[in-house]
């Protein structure tokens, strides 16, 4: 593989990210066989895992702590904070008070001394970001993280971390993980130059949004049941006709892919890593026939010719289900457009 820095780190990364969400109850819950899936995935030449607390409540990190034994120098952890981890209203958020138990909690489940990127798992609109700063900032002057990222930021969001790190002499964001695939292109708009102009890496989840780019949904065929399709219907139901809608560029989109001799899943993988923002893409396998489908996109490329037929297929920009951003601002929800 063809490594890549991060940002303007100096750090080198694979170009794919290994994502442990899948390795635990909320996917496989077999530890040994997760381990055997971390394992081949490192020995192809990814060194980028990515995790976080609330995968599994936390099942996930210990997994990739045993997945590391003896081998946690060669590879760059990371792993999140922000989500609720009890029913305490504290156990959750951006709030300086939980960044710095949250960040123990998980340096204990991982079995290490430091992590490589501990980053903000969704924006907290009601935590000032120079208190989330600062809590990261003195995570990483004592040594228990090297860098900090932020995950599903908006741009405005970013754009505001970085002034206030720079105006406070903050740590800064040095990477984004956004939604980022063929079917939820919205951050191309603003998201991924922002990112760009700061120097900022990007580790795209979901490059097959969500299973929607495995193959498996199509229409006239039976859609495949999951945890995460019950977790979070919005995305999944085909009842909804933004789901609809995918359906039917999705099977523009298996039609070229065919034309072009590719699996739906490598012209998916493929197209994230063309972006020229794009650090490294997360791929989320739950079984090693998943990685050993994937692990060939790594290396290729697209031609002009094929980046054009997506763009007239779904044109840059457009994400065709809202709910597939990742993030709804809360100020849209109906008690709050009701009440401003």
């Amino acid at each position: 593989m063809e490594y890549r820095t991060l940002g303007r780190t100096g750090l080198k990364v694979s170009p794919f990210c290994l994502g442990a969400m899948m390795f635990g109850a909320w996917g496989n819950p077999d530890h040994d066989e997760s381990i055997r899936i971390i394992h081949r995935a490192l020995d192809a030449g990814i060194n980028f895992i990515d995790t976080a607390d609330v995968y599994s409540a936390g099942e996930s990190e210990e997994i990739v702590a045993k997945a590391l034994a003896g081998r946690r120098d060669d590879v760059v952890v990371a792993t999140k904070c922000h989500a609720a981890m009890g029913k305490d209203p504290n156990q959750g958020g951006n709030s300086r008070r939980w960044i710095l138990r949250a960040c123990d909690d998980s340096l204990r489940r991982l079995g290490t001394d430091w992590i490589d990127l501990y980053q903000i798992h969704r924006p907290d609109p009601f935590t000032d970001i120079d208190e989330t700063l600062g809590a990261l900032s003195d995570l990483v002057r004592a040594g228990k993280v090297r860098y900090i990222g932020s995950s599903t930021f908006p741009a405005h969001a970013v754009v505001q971390a970085q002034w206030v790190a720079e105006r406070r002499t903050r740590e800064r964001f040095v990477s984004e993980q956004p939604p980022y695939s063929l079917l939820a292109r919205g951050v191309e708009a603003d998201l991924l130059p922002v990112c760009e102009q700061y120097g900022m890496g990007v580790i795209p989840w979901s490059p097959l949004a969500g299973g929607w780019l495995s193959g498996k949904y199509r229409k006239d065929v039976e859609l495949p049941t999951s945890g995460r399709a019950s977790r979070i219907p919005g995305r999944y139901d085909a009842a909804l006709p933004e789901n609809q809608r995918k359906l039917e560029v999705v099977e523009q989109l298996a039609l070229l892919a065919e034309e072009a001799d590719l699996s739906l899943i490598h012209l998916a993988l493929a197209f994230v890593l063309e972006h020229p923002a794009v650090t490294a893409a997360i791929i989320g396998p739950r079984t090693m026939e998943h990685l050993d489908d994937q692990l060939p996109a790594a290396d290729l490329k697209l031609s002009k010719d094929i980046l054009d037929r997506i763009d007239q297929i779904i044109p840059p920009g457009t994400t065709l289900n809202a709910a597939d951003a990742g993030w709804q601002p809360p100020w849209l929800a109906p008690e709050q457009r009701r009440r401003r």
